[in-house]
């Protein structure tokens, strides 16, 4: 699993590659809470690099939305790959979430 972040002012990004499963999913959350601050009022998660993504996955999602919601601000999807789109609309996650 791979994770880069790009913070702009009060937009943070991170692109996600590779498995997103229960055995990053712990790292992931923990990398990604690590840089919100109150002060980030929006989060974008490019997820077109997943390879494969269990229910570890929606939580980690489902987990940002309710920060973000709970601060103040949005959690927006920047880009779905064909195996986290297909597990997040399963869940039911996709119409919770904005998608650029």
């Amino acid at each position: 699993m791979q994770l880069e972040k790009n913070r702009r002012g009060r937009e943070l990004r991170v692109v996600l590659s590779g498995e997103l499963d229960h055995h990053n999913a712990a790292i992931i959350r923990e990398e990604i809470d690590r840089e919100l601050d109150g002060s980030v009022k929006l989060l974008t998660l490019d997820m077109s690099g997943i390879t494969f993504m269990d229910s570890s996955g929606i939580g980690v999602v489902l987990g940002r939305y309710r920060r973000m919601s709970e601060s103040g601000g949005k959690l927006r999807m920047g880009g779905m790959s064909i195996y986290a789109e297909k597990i997040l609309r399963m869940a039911g996650v996709l119409a919770l979430l904005e998608r650029k």
